[in-house]
């Protein structure tokens, strides 16, 4: 399977990373070339309160990042996947498909729950609320 550009670049800096002794804070998840190009696996659960989770993040601020893993990528893929929108390979990186998922997303909820979310593919404060129900 052939990679994108940003996702070989994004191998690249965090094989060169753990070459150099670098690591990872907050949200970002330290790893090797092969780890950042990596399936992780997506097993959402939801709370009694009916809030969604997949394990790998559970706030509402972080924006998941578009050239490195991230907790928060995963997470999102992960409930974009299970609320039935593609966002390609659940790999970390909130690359173009994981946005354009993002956007119908948005676009949906903003149908559907009669809310003005900015459709532009990027799961922030506003995004993650709803990302995180099945409801509105």
């Amino acid at each position: 399977m052939p990679f994108s550009a940003t996702r070989r670049y994004a191998a690249l800096l965090l094989a060169s990373a753990a070459l150099v002794g670098g690591t990872a804070t907050g949200a970002v998840a330290a790893g090797t070339g092969a780890d950042a190009l990596a399936a992780y696996p997506c097993d959402v659960t939801m709370s009694s309160t009916g809030r969604l989770t997949a394990g790998y993040y559970s706030g509402n601020t972080v924006v998941p990042s578009s050239s490195q893993v991230t907790a928060a990528g995963k997470e999102a893929q992960c409930l974009l996947q299970y609320q039935g929108y593609n966002p390609g390979t659940v790999d970390g990186i909130f690359g173009s498909r994981s946005q354009t998922a993002a956007k119908r997303f948005q676009s949906t909820v903003n149908d559907a729950c009669d809310t003005n979310l900015r459709v532009d593919g990027k799961i922030g404060e506003q995004s993650w609320p709803y990302l995180r129900r099945l409801y509105c």
